[in-house]
């Protein structure tokens, strides 16, 4: 197999578990690259099979239940549906800040694709890190992950702004 031949082989992989993460600017491949998205040639229906529901615990200990596309980040989930997080996914998922950081349980957490040093290093400047922290921006919902609970932590630093979001002590 060529290289290319190789290429476009993982990219294709990439773009079936989690498309919006893959985009294309004049027919180069790129993560996060403003662009066209890849796509099917067909039109995809997505039924309520396709939907996964997912349950997130604000920093004020409140639940909002949200659905989200097999294949969504956990961004766009908060995003699509106008989710009351305050800060939540500053940077729009550039990985240039850490507000998506979510707390995940440990039956989720072990089954998510492989952290990159990128996250690690935006990880590293979040506050209530745990064993169990990711950015919400890099993981792409599977339909083995209905129903699970992520916890916002009580308070987050966005490295873009001096700024801290967060509950009060």
């Amino acid at each position: 197999m060529t290289t290319s031949g190789a290429v476009s082989l993982l990219l294709r992989a990439a773009a079936a578990s989690c498309p919006r993460l893959l985009s294309t600017s004049r027919g180069v491949a790129s993560l996060g690259s403003p662009g066209r998205l890849f796509h099917a040639s067909a039109p995809v229906r997505l039924s309520s099979e396709d939907k996964v529901t997912v349950h997130f615990i604000t920093r004020d200990g409140d639940k909002l239940t949200a659905q989200g596309k097999v294949g969504d980040t956990l961004l766009d989930v908060v995003v699509d549906n106008n989710l009351d997080i305050d800060g939540f996914g500053a940077c729009e998922g550039t990985l240039a800040c850490s507000t998506c950081h979510l707390i995940f349980e440990d039956h989720i957490y072990k089954n998510l694709d492989g952290i990159t040093d990128e996250e690690l290093d935006m990880l590293d400047l979040a506050y209530g890190l745990t064993e169990t922290s990711r950015l919400g921006c890099q993981i792409c919902l599977q339909k083995s992950m209905n129903n699970m609970v992520v916890q916002v932590p009580k308070a987050v630093t966005d490295v873009r702004q001096s700024i801290d979001i967060g509950k009060n002590p």
